[in-house]
């Protein structure tokens, strides 16, 4: 029986855009179960499986009955070792367990973070091309995003300058993706600090989105907005969680680290919303944890592939006329410039995705039109036919 219903949706769900990079994953598996050969690029997470280590420890949890409520801001166990983990490796000094928040994944754990501070009229200052969700997350809470773009040619990082101009009595927030989605650009600390100093003398909250933070190259190190002064750390908010770097982005398992008053409404935000990540998971992380060396290995292994799939599809990107690519330092995407090719991106990657059987994600969703993002987090097979056949579709135009 197919039913209408004339009863209204609320503001936020009329207003809220679906996420390209979760559609454009999507329509890649459906065409795939319908038996077409599809050369993926659009997927945001590893193709790796999550360690045997940490599937054990979870495992384990269940088998001994870990499958009740956990207390809303994470198991103190893994509070614990998160915190520890931020003070050793990330150089964030202080940091305690109760500064610590567990979610049912990062993207909740941005979400949180944004609905603790900003209230509706509040600015958003979002660098582009940023992470589809923020500017949504942002709408979500009542806020506006002020979007501040930064291209190819300044390596996709906004400048101090550009910042301070975009700073308005309203400016609540400003949110630093390092490594970043979908560029894979990265701010040295010397950028940071400069940006963190205008931040600071603004009086601004800084979401650090630090999801990528393990996922490396050509020997850049990742910096921690929190690590500058006691002064950074009470303005800023650190994301990150374990989907990407341990690739276990179904278990749906965030962090977020705050100031005391900051953690704790975002702890009772979490206790009114999910309850709390899911328990038995939530072992499965402190296994990653506590056996820090394991989780080191398995990282290098996963890096050391990333890496050569990197540079192969870079070589392939640029070796096509009408594309310019930029060398990612971090996470696992690419993000080649094509306003030559002289057509939008929304068109070239629909036409593309339904001729060649190549998904792309188009940068108009990412607040950068004349883009795309390609990610390497797929096989050496998809990554010499895409090229062949994106190389090919170029050409025919």
């Amino acid at each position: 029986m197919t039913e209408t219903n004339s009863l209204p949706l609320s503001s936020w769900a009329r207003n809220v855009a679906p996420s390209p990079t979760l559609a454009v994953d999507a329509k890649a598996k459906a065409l795939k179960a319908a038996g077409e050969d599809v050369c993926g690029f659009g997927a945001g997470e590893p193709d790796f499986d999550t360690p045997e280590f940490i599937k054990a420890a979870c495992a384990q949890a269940l088998a001994d009955g870990k499958t009740k409520y956990a207390p809303a801001p994470g198991i103190p166990d893994l509070r614990a070792a998160l915190a520890e983990k931020y003070r050793n490796e990330n150089g964030i000094e202080g940091v305690e367990p109760s500064q610590v928040v567990v979610s049912p994944g990062g993207k909740f754990s941005c979400y949180l973070a944004i609905l603790a501070t900003i209230s509706p009229g509040d600015e958003v200052i979002i660098p582009a091309p940023y992470w589809v969700s923020y500017p949504e997350m942002v709408k979500l809470a009542g806020g506006t995003p002020r979007v501040v773009f930064a291209g190819h040619e300044r390596g996709f990082k906004i400048t101090p300058e550009q910042l301070r101009e975009a700073i308005t009595p309203r400016t609540r927030m400003l949110i630093i993706n390092s490594p970043s989605n979908p560029t894979g650009a990265i701010y040295t600390g010397a950028e940071l600090a400069a940006l963190v100093e205008v931040a600071l003398e603004a009086g601004i909250y800084i979401m650090s989105d630090e999801i990528y933070e393990y996922l490396l190259y050509d020997g850049v190190q990742h910096v921690s907005p929190a690590s500058f002064s006691k002064e950074a750390a009470a303005a800023a908010i650190t994301v990150a969680g374990f989907s990407k770097t341990f690739s276990m982005t179904g278990w749906r398992l965030g962090t977020l680290v705050a100031n005391p008053q900051v953690a704790k409404a975002v702890a009772s935000l979490q206790s009114q919303t999910s309850s709390n990540a899911t328990t038995f998971a939530q072992y499965g992380a402190l296994a990653a944890m506590q056996n820090w060396d394991a989780s080191k290995t398995a990282i290098s292994g996963m890096l050391e592939v990333f890496d050569r799939r990197r540079l192969r599809l870079l070589e392939g990107l640029r070796a096509i006329d009408g594309l310019e690519c930029a060398r990612a330092e971090g996470a696992f995407y690419l993000f080649p410039k094509m306003e030559a090719l002289g057509v939008s991106a929304a068109d070239f990657a629909t036409e593309l995705l339904e001729t060649e059987k190549v998904a792309v994600v188009p940068g108009e969703g990412f607040g950068a039109p004349g883009y795309m993002r390609l990610s390497y987090a797929t096989s050496d097979e998809v990554i010499e036919k895409g090229l062949e056949r994106l190389t090919r579709f170029c050409a025919n135009r």
